[in-house]
């Protein structure tokens, strides 16, 4: 969490409670909101914090709880799940675990949420404790916090993991302006114990945060790496794969880093479910959150500020260039497909307007297969069309990038919003195949079957519905899939 903004920030969530609710006649119909993301009925949300599966339910805390029984459907429990907070202290961004062998005293499978505490006063971040009784949907703060404090202003974002080797708990904790993640252990995340030091490596340029450690398995192969995930610079994600002896992270040498989660402009934060239910499948799912800190507190939106991103699936696979993280939307989304409407042509070199997709009113989902004989062509779709404006999705064959155009996508006027995003997309076979989700004010890509993935705001007005498909120079295929999706609310 960018500590330039903290006061701010407080100032968000201390007001919510207690600030005029917004009417609710129009609820999850206002403007900008998606209908099938995440978003609180009436709240600011940040990090995805405390992420767990337990008991055939997913946890999620921002620091308010929500569940879900699927990762689709969510259901907000309450906007601050923390209690008894001392005066000016803050919770931020932290991590859950379930204490299946009552290692902090408050009996077996206790959640207990582990999170940094904000001094309002001192600007002082440490690292503290709260226990939950009731399943994780309220928490009580430890009256002996904090746990952990090293008296500094940039010591942030504790993820929490058990150490079954070693019978201890490991943290990692970003100390963001030194570029590094922090490794501490404890028997009973009461008492921490320094460990080992990570970075700087990769993308050091300004600040480190939100780290996350967690296993993956190797596609194809019996084999899992360990991946540390750190959010950099305030507006996008990096990863390292490599292994974690249970002191240190030893990253895998390689000249390719910094390897980015995403490449879109509004990919922040995520972190993994952890999974306590041994009879679910070992499958990793994660989110993030769908923001960038240079305009999170400007979004033109009515309902409060903040979405997290659709449920992806992780694992690791094997590329020429060594092993990469793929991600992959949860096939779990597809029960709310409702409707589907198919598309082919060879495209001539203009735009063809795409009115049954205009009609679905951005909250679709595209599976786009593009292929061309000469391979000099541009080509791609004219999103969130209208008035004037419209998001840009572009192919380039002769160069392999795709390109993202949002700076003519919006009338809102947010500061540093006006950008492209950009990444080489190799083709498979002479086709280039894209899964696309757009949803109201966020448009999400995945590309190269999950190696690539763009995720972006792009706030287009009410009217702006209209979508198309174009080529420059023509020669290009374009075969279309469309599905309504249906509001989760």
């Amino acid at each position: 969490m960018r500590t330039t903004i903290l006061s701010v920030f407080c100032s968000i969530v201390c007001t919510s409670a207690f600030a005029a609710q917004p009417d609710d006649t129009n609820l999850y119909r206002e403007p900008y909101r998606p209908q099938y993301h995440f978003t609180p009925k009436h709240r600011w949300i940040g990090d995805p914090c405390g992420l767990v599966y337990n008991e055939g339910k997913y946890h999620a805390y921002s620091w308010g709880a929500v569940e879900s029984d699927d990762l689709v459907f969510w259901n907000e429990i309450n906007q601050n799940s923390i209690q008894n907070l001392p005066k000016d202290i803050a919770p931020f961004t932290g991590s859950v675990v379930i204490d299946t062998e009552n290692t902090a005293g408050y009996g077996e499978n206790a959640f207990i949420a582990v999170f940094t505490s904000f001094d309002e006063n001192s600007k002082k971040q440490s690292q503290s404790i709260a226990f939950s009784l009731d399943g994780g949907k309220t928490f009580q703060y430890y009256d002996q916090n904090p746990v952990l404090d090293i008296w500094s202003t940039e010591f942030r974002d504790p993820s929490v993991i058990w150490d079954s080797e070693n019978k201890r708990w490991i943290m990692a904790v970003a100390k963001a302006l030194e570029k590094k993640v922090a490794f501490y252990g404890s028997p009973d995340l009461k008492h921490w114990e320094w460990l080992s030091d990570f970075g700087p490596m990769g993308d050091s340029e300004r600040s480190w945060e939100c780290p996350d450690l967690f296993k993956l398995k190797i596609e194809g192969t019996d084999q899992e790496k360990w991946v540390l995930l750190v959010s950099v610079n305030w507006a996008r994600e990096q990863y390292f794969i490599g292994d974690f002896n249970g002191k240190e992270f030893i990253a895998e040498q390689t000249d390719s880093y910094p390897l980015y989660v995403d490449e879109g402009l509004d990919y922040y934060a995520s972190r993994v479910f952890q999974n306590y239910s041994p009879t679910q499948s070992d499958e990793t799912y994660t989110i993030g959150w769908v923001n960038t800190w240079d305009y999170a507190q400007q979004a033109p939106t009515t309902y409060g500020k903040g979405i997290w991103s659709l449920p992806r699936k992780l694992t690791l696979v094997k590329t020429s260039d060594g092993l990469r993280l793929k991600q992959l939307p949860s096939e779990k989304l597809r029960v709310l497909r409702d409707g589907k409407y198919t598309f082919s042509r060879r495209l001539k070199p203009g735009t063809v307007d795409l009115k049954e997709v205009s009609k679905m009113h951005n909250t679709y989902e595209l599976e786009v297969d593009l292929s061309s004989p000469s391979n000099n062509d541009i080509v791609g779709l004219n999103l969130c069309c209208g008035d004037g404006r419209k998001v840009a999705v572009s192919y380039d064959w002769a160069s392999n990038y795709l390109k993202f155009d949002r700076t003519n996508s919006t009338d809102a006027v947010l500061p540093k919003f006006d950008r492209i995003a950009f990444a080489k997309i190799k083709p498979e076979d002479g086709h280039v195949r894209l899964n696309i989700f757009v949803d109201k004010s966020t448009i999400e890509i995945f590309a190269e079957n999950g190696l690539k993935t763009f995720s972006l705001l792009t706030y287009p007005s009410e009217s702006q519905t209209e979508a198309e498909v174009f080529s420059l120079r023509g020669g290009s295929n374009i075969n279309l899939t469309a599905y309504p999706l249906k509001s989760i609310h």
